[in-house]
């Protein structure tokens, strides 16, 4: 297809009633829409249509949400907003270790779709205003090296590989070190959400990145603050 730009939505679902009532609603928000409903027709429409943010139900036809996700990201990195049944911490780990930057459990609201597809879009050209800013220096703290303008962590000399949104995540931690960081705070400077997107689903989003984020750092490099938020400290 030939539409393609800053407002295009994959949305990939293969209950038709949802689909089409999700995709109809972000076309009346001004969205350009597809629409896939298993695991291959998505993931060739992510190659052909290149949306800008992407709708992934994890139960699919064909191979599911998981490996729908691992493809599209390996074909070129795109915010993943996964849609699941199962308010499950396991599976929503999964998700977000293959590249989800988000995730909404069934049933959901529309608007609470909109509004996050909007955040996803809102942190994108953020992050594409960072990497073109002079104010790209490393972040060193410790073992750990963080280079934003080239997106790469490494520790110890040892490359880290992390999702776009774990980069964020980290570098907004890293900048300030020893801080304690509220999860609002955290979900307004990574994930772009502000007052009428937060709720208790949404602090939990926090919860599952830095969890994700600490298995592929270690675990000595976050601290939690219960009640409050995340700090990063050096390990001794």
């Amino acid at each position: 297809m030939s539409e393609r730009g800053a407002r295009t939505v994959l949305v990939v679902e293969d209950d038709r009633v949802i689909n089409d009532q999700v995709s109809e609603r972000l076309r009346a928000e001004g969205y350009v829409v597809t629409q896939a409903f298993d695991g291959p027709t998505a993931v060739a429409l992510a190659a052909d249509t290149e949306p800008s943010v992407v709708l992934l139900d994890v139960m699919l036809p064909g191979f599911d949400g998981h490996e729908v996700c691992r493809r599209i990201q390996a074909q070129r990195p795109v915010p993943v907003l996964m849609l699941t049944a199962r308010d499950d911490e396991a599976d929503i780990l999964v998700g977000l270790g293959v590249g989800a930057d988000d995730y909404l459990t069934k049933p959901f609201r529309m608007r609470e779709v909109v509004a996050r597809v909007s955040a996803l879009l809102r942190r994108v050209e953020r992050a594409a205003e960072l990497a073109a800013s002079p104010d790209r220096e490393l972040v060193e703290q410790g073992a750990l090296r963080v280079d934003p303008g080239r997106r790469r962590t490494t520790i110890d000399g040892a490359e880290v590989h992390l999702t776009p949104t774990e980069f964020d995540l980290l570098v907004c931690l890293a900048r300030e070190p020893g801080q304690v960081l509220t999860r609002e705070r955290l979900l307004a400077d990574v994930w772009g959400w502000g007052e009428a997107t937060l709720s208790g689903v949404a602090t939990r989003t926090v919860d599952s990145h830095v969890k994700a984020l600490r298995h592929k750092l270690g675990s000595g490099w976050i601290r939690t603050v219960h009640g409050v938020g995340y700090a990063l400290e050096v390990p001794a």
